[in-house]
């Protein structure tokens, strides 16, 4: 598998920036994880959007889905032209709730809705995924997800709280794509379904994760500082997100 970050930034983008989006591509498959505010340019740079094969989403807040109208535009638009097929939509994987966020997903030909459950497993071409609910306070469903393809295991911890029923679910995982909404100064002391960066990196490390991507960062958050303030996670590599960032597993 290889990510690259199109998109990181919460709770809005930032200067030629993009909140969250994240292209994953195998052998066999190109898919999206979340569709924030600025992703389709940012994908644009790697691939038309035509060629998406999937989009799944972990939740309905604004900064995961701003880009998902245009989307369908930009989908109706290249079948009429004949650069995709008119009679395979793409589908849209993404919880089954709320229904006011869910009676948008399917449009025209251009896209098609499947709702997803906790107890989801997905298998689309070689990639199995599995999904897991986090706790993001507002009581709608957030979901993480574990992608496993080629012996490699892919976590996006989605927007997920301290607390959150990890479970094995991020046990050893190659890539663990967890946020890290806070830094110390502005970490509320009332927990409100975010995590800081410094309780992704103690996460990351207590479960072993071979290798850490913190996002979901605020745009004018200092890089060095994200570093520091990640120094518990000592098992591998701290990626700090950036747009283009690509990492192979």
């Amino acid at each position: 598998m290889r990510v690259t970050v199109l998109g990181y930034q919460s709770p809005y983008p930032g200067p030629a920036g993009a909140t969250p989006g994240y292209l994953i591509e195998t052998d066999q498959i190109r898919l999206l994880l979340d569709c924030g505010s600025g992703v389709l340019a940012q994908l644009g740079k790697h691939y038309p959007i035509y060629e998406l094969d999937a989009l799944i989403l972990s939740h309905y807040h604004h900064d995961h889905v701003a880009d998902i109208g245009v989307l369908q535009y930009g989908l109706m638009v290249h079948q009429l032209f004949g650069e995709r097929d008119p009679y395979k939509p793409l589908p849209i994987y993404a919880p089954e709730a709320p229904h006011v966020n869910t009676q948008s997903l399917p449009y025209r030909n251009a896209t098609a809705f499947y709702p997803v459950q906790e107890n989801t497993d997905l298998t689309l071409a070689d990639v199995h995924v599995r999904f897991l609910r986090t706790d993001h306070g507002d009581g709608d469903p957030c979901f993480a997800m574990r992608l496993e393809a080629g012996g490699k295991v892919l976590v996006y911890g989605a927007d997920s709280g301290p607390g959150t029923n990890w479970g094995s679910f991020i046990r050893e995982a190659d890539l663990f794509i967890c946020e890290g909404t806070y830094l110390d100064h502005n970490l509320p002391k009332t927990p409100n379904g975010h995590l800081s960066v410094r309780q992704a990196a103690e996460l990351a490390e207590q479960h072993a994760c071979r290798s850490l991507l913190i996002t979901h960062l605020y745009h004018a958050y200092d890089s060095d500082e994200v570093l520091r303030q990640a120094a518990a996670y000592t098992v591998g590599n701290c990626h700090v997100a950036q747009i283009g960032l690509q990492i192979a597993l």
